[in-house]
């Protein structure tokens, strides 16, 4: 039986200090990293790859889903680390969506949209 171990995705940086910076900012951890790529984690179970390459059209169509156990919690680390006023990004309040979660919206430096979630 083949069994998968991990998946991860590679989120592209038009500014890739800028964009180590956020995320951290935004609570993931830096691991390995070198002039290309940086890997990032939270937890166990969540991981990427942010690459320092940029094209405007994909970075703007990337979508990320990041599934919480509180998104109120995570509402108010983003808050409280004025990603808005740091970074120049857009952040959207938490809503409860007709589809059964409570999420809010955050976009990177690059335009890259994360909608953080949580099942209701």
């Amino acid at each position: 039986m083949l069994r998968s171990v991990e998946l991860k995705t590679f989120v592209p940086a038009r500014d890739f200090s800028l964009s180590q910076d956020f995320y951290q900012a935004m609570g993931f951890k830096r691991g390995w990293g070198d002039e290309q790529l940086t890997y990032f984690s939270h937890g166990d179970h969540c991981a990427f790859l942010l690459q320092n390459f940029y094209v405007k059209e994909q970075a703007e169509n990337f979508v990320m889903h990041l599934l919480v156990e509180d998104v109120d919690a995570w509402w108010q680390q983003i808050q409280a680390a004025r990603l808005e006023e740091r970074f120049g990004t857009r952040l959207i309040a938490p809503q409860d969506q007709p589809w059964g979660m409570r999420e809010f919206i955050v976009f990177d430096p690059s335009g890259v949209l994360w909608r953080i979630a949580q099942n209701i």
